[in-house]
């Protein structure tokens, strides 16, 4: 890129494509994120599942 050898159309398309990837990614994140439980312990010792929460600001 810095050298001029790419057609800047080409890098264009290069940056849309990584921003559908992205797109992809992070829906798949927050899928992943959905479906986790955490375990917890309870005072009296029995074990209970929570919902993940993440400490992620929402983008």
């Amino acid at each position: 890129m810095e050298s001029g050898d790419i057609a800047l159309a080409d890098l264009l398309s290069r940056f849309e494509e990584g921003n559908q990837l992205l797109k992809v990614c992070e829906a798949r994140l927050k899928d992943a994120e959905l479906k986790i439980e955490l375990l917890k312990k309870q005072k009296d010792g029995a074990a209970s599942f929570v919902a993940f929460e993440s400490d992620r600001g929402s983008s």
